[in-house]
């Protein structure tokens, strides 16, 4: 059996930043557009957007990233350092 290990401090840090970075270059977009562009549900995107998924696969990541015009090596740096995303 395997067992998940809970989330580091470091790790729901990591992933509140790299939420809240696709929540403000999401903008006036509606969640459900965003979602519906990316092909994932609207229920998965604002896990991200509020920090409640702290390590979204990598696909998320990049569709989500790639509808909001946003490279991933941007993400990476405002996930790690918390920089501002910019658009």
């Amino acid at each position: 059996m395997m067992v998940r290990l809970p989330h580091t401090p470091e790790e729901i840090a990591r992933g509140r930043r790299l939420g809240a970075a696709l929540r403000a270059a999401r903008g006036d977009r509606s969640i459900l557009a965003v979602a519906g562009e990316a092909g994932v549900s609207p229920e998965t995107l604002r896990k991200i957007e509020t920090g409640r998924l702290v390590t979204p696969s990598f696909a998320t990541v990049g569709a989500v990233a790639a509808v909001l015009g946003l490279s991933l090596d941007e993400l990476a740096v405002v996930a790690r350092e918390g920089a501002p995303a910019r658009r």
